[in-house]
């Protein structure tokens, strides 16, 4: 009668849940089961306690040498975290969830971290939450960054009145639509084909990897994606004469657009992330904060490569605001760009350092910026102040104060339709996910940062171009 061993049995004698206990058992119960159950339990007891024993048995050898191979694995360490994170600044804080506080306050235990702050716009993300900035040492943090490398506003202001918008609106309307292109995919085909020299950039051949990404980045070339990215006329507004951008007050036509570095990005930001993570072992609730050493190869590589992504993306708005203007026949009397997902070498209390900006404005002193607020909420032209406590920081936007499928959820097509006659906002595209009832107050906003930014004009959005319904980043 054969006599076989079950699992429960070898637990019970010492052994573990695994590659080791499954091999073990089908060797007792195809070499062993004439033997007496106890007898064979003890044995394979010895083989655990004493596997160095059995080297020279030709039954048992394999099982003991798994197990001597097992016991001296390398542990595979984890980068301990700081036990108690470097304390930073929050502005708005009655504004912003728990979730991004949370997020923040891992970032801030990091070995690498110098300095972080928290924008009143700010909600929970992948890694460090949208709308947090954090000052590191030498090291920079692919999901610090985000997804979307190099997203961007872009501003210009034309030379004409607001009366000529209110009077040729469908004109505008015609041009939105035959210059602009949005959504996932493949991008431009035919009559929508651009050129811009970031293609010929010598960085496109820096790695087989981002060779290959050279054709979806001229495929993709002046288009937006998807979400929240936009093209839009609005009305802008300077209250007195601004002697830097030398515009006198009054009420101008400007084109306002956000997108960012489409597909190129995307895949950039993908495999250095997973690059990351493989370099750089982080405790679980910081896996997503993984870092590259900026002396490494890998560092080199990613910086390199998000520089191009923020080039390309710069050229996309390039792309579209050029064809607007000669479509317009208009003149541009101010153009005004920033980024907000982005890294970049910045001096902080007298050493250099990388200052990541995932959905946060830079504002140093003197430098312009363009914080929107929604398809009926204004936007806001400002100028930086330069406060430390900040990191040079403001606000990309107005935030989310409800998820993308929440919004779905609870705002219906008529409560859309509604708010955007009350504002007289004409919208092409779009879905509820992007309604202006899922973000935040943007006077809230404002009101909280007014140490960090001065208003220079305020832009009312009056045509607003977005992806359809479902669209995606691809």
């Amino acid at each position: 009668m054969e006599t076989l061993i079950n699992g429960n049995e070898l637990l019970n004698a010492g052994y573990q849940r695994g590659g080791i206990l499954g091999f073990a058992l089908k060797i007792a119960n195809s070499k062993f089961t004439s033997q007496p159950k106890e007898d064979v339990i003890a044995l394979f007891k010895k083989v655990k306690d004493y596997p160095e024993s059995f080297l020279d048995d030709e039954v048992l050898q394999p099982l003991a040498s798994a197990m001597i191979e097992e016991a001296n694995a390398p542990v595979e360490e984890t980068i301990p975290l700081k036990e108690e994170g470097s304390p930073y600044i929050i502005y708005g804080e009655g504004q912003i969830e728990q979730g991004a506080k949370n997020q923040m306050d891992i970032a801030m235990k990091l070995p690498v971290t110098v300095a972080g702050a928290l924008m009143p716009d700010a909600h929970q993300g992948y890694g460090l939450p949208i709308g947090g900035v954090l000052a590191t040492k030498n090291a920079i943090i692919p999901y610090g960054v985000g997804v979307d490398i190099g997203c961007r506003m872009a501003l210009s202001v034309y030379d004409i009145p607001e009366e000529h918008f209110l009077l040729n609106e469908a004109k505008y309307k015609r041009e939105l639509i035959a210059h602009t292109k949005f959504g996932a995919g493949h991008g431009n085909h035919g009559r929508y084909k651009a050129d811009h020299n970031v293609l010929d950039s010598n960085d496109f051949n820096l790695t087989p990897f981002i060779k290959k990404l050279h054709d979806k980045a001229w495929s993709q070339l002046g288009t937006s994606g998807g979400g929240n990215h936009f093209v839009e006329f609005g009305i802008i507004e300077f209250p007195e004469r601004d002697e830097v951008l030398n515009i006198d007050k009054g009420r101008y036509v400007a084109l306002l657009t956000h997108s960012g570095s489409r597909g190129f990005g995307a895949t950039v930001a993908g495999h250095y992330t997973q690059l990351a993570k493989q370099l750089c072992k982080l405790p679980k609730e910081a896996a997503n904060l993984a870092y590259l050493d900026l002396d490494s190869q890998e560092g080199q590589e990613y910086w390199i490569a998000m520089n191009l992504a923020g080039d390309y993306a710069s050229a996309c708005h390039q792309v579209i605001h050029d064809k607007l203007k000669a479509a317009l026949g208009a003149q541009v009397l101010a153009k005004v760009e920033n980024h907000h997902n982005f890294a970049w070498k910045e001096m902080l209390n007298g050493e250099e350092v990388i200052v990541h900006r995932k959905g946060a404005t830079p504002a140093a002193k003197g430098v312009m910026g363009i914080i929107p607020g929604s398809m009926t909420a204004p936007g806001f032209l400002v100028r930086g102040k330069g406060e430390a406590n900040a990191i040079n920081s403001a606000s990309h936007g107005a935030g989310r104060q409800m998820s993308r499928t929440q919004a779905i959820k609870s705002i219906t097509k008529d409560d859309m339709r509604q708010v955007l006659k009350d504002h007289g906002v004409s919208l092409i595209g779009a879905g509820r996910d992007e309604a202006p009832m899922a973000y935040k107050d943007i006077n809230a906003v404002m009101a909280s940062q007014t140490d960090l930014v001065d208003v220079v004009a305020k832009f009312t959005p009056k045509l607003v171009r977005m992806a359809d319904d479902g669209s995606r980043e691809d």
